[in-house]
């Protein structure tokens, strides 16, 4: 991976644009608090719809966050930049996201009570809704073909590293009831569920009036439209939307419009392989 692009972390790149060596360190000797509530996801998961969803859920339906701030200040990633400039102006509890291994997660993370929220995404969306970000990201390298982008995927060649090992990391840890876990695929199937499920993990209570606000102002359709949430409010030179929109689609499944046969089996392959002996299963069908 190149230099001029990427930072190397351990044993993963991040991109050079949202990370620093002064990031990563703050990163890792933030004071996590009790109450703070992680999103964490594997990149293309469905990050950006929990920076929606979980300031609603937290403030009891409130719009307010959503339409006054963008969404890397509303929620922020813990990695990033940005999140020392912005921490001291979050409301408690405080709800942050994560692409981080598990691995990765600060110390304090660990003697603390905060909660987390996991979002999976069958890994063959994942790969799909990575290949156009990667053309549309100026900060990331150019994929290449799709072929050249499923090796790189399937060997951990981008950012955050395998997407198993993602996975294995957060679907092993010891954090017992401080940690849900949901699909991209059941909050597009039935987003008001999904709602109620976050509301009940993080002790909200809230109202079907309000979970229903909630999950209407968080579909795709409308966050699409909203300018602190579409990334249209990043420079062309950062993001450029000419090449793909960052919102594309937003289904489960537009998989199946861009693989052969052949890289079906490929992947399919890999992904088991890599999850053998595993002490979980996925919930999709990878065939």
């Amino acid at each position: 991976m190149s230099s001029t692009k990427y930072i190397q972390y351990h044993d993963i790149f991040l991109s050079f644009g949202s990370h620093s060596k002064e990031s990563l360190e703050y990163a890792q000797n933030f004071s996590v608090e009790d109450t703070d509530v992680f999103a964490v996801t594997y990149p293309k998961s469905g990050t950006v719809w929990m920076q929606e969803i979980l300031p609603l859920v937290l403030n009891g339906g409130d719009l307010t966050p959503i339409q006054t701030l963008p969404n890397w200040d509303r929620v922020p990633w813990l990695e990033q930049k940005r999140l020392a400039l912005v921490v001291d102006q979050l409301a408690s509890p405080r709800a942050l996201v994560t692409h981080f291994p598990y691995r990765l997660m600060p110390p304090s993370f660990h003697t603390s009570k905060a909660k987390v929220i996991y979002v999976m995404r069958n890994p063959k969306d994942v790969m799909v809704s990575s290949y156009f970000f990667h053309q549309m990201a100026e900060f990331l390298e150019d994929p290449g073909t799709f072929d050249e982008f499923m090796d790189k995927f399937l060997e951990g060649r981008v950012t955050f590293g395998k997407w198993t090992d993602h996975v294995k990391g957060w679907r092993n840890t010891e954090l017992g009831d401080r940690i849900m876990y949901i699909t991209y695929e059941e909050m597009a199937k039935d987003l008001p569920a999904a709602v109620r499920r976050f509301s009940d993990f993080l002790g909200r209570n809230l109202s079907e009036e309000v979970i229903q606000k909630i999950a209407e102002h968080c579909s795709f359709k409308t966050m699409k439209t909203n300018k602190m949430s579409n990334f249209s409010l990043v420079p062309k030179e950062y993001m450029n939307p000419d090449k793909s929109p960052f919102f594309r689609k937003g289904v489960a499944g537009d998989w199946e419009n861009h693989f052969s046969s052949e890289q079906l089996a490929r992947f399919t392959s890999a992904i088991r392989k890599e999850l053998e002996g595993g002490s979980f299963s996925l919930p999709w069908s990878m065939d």
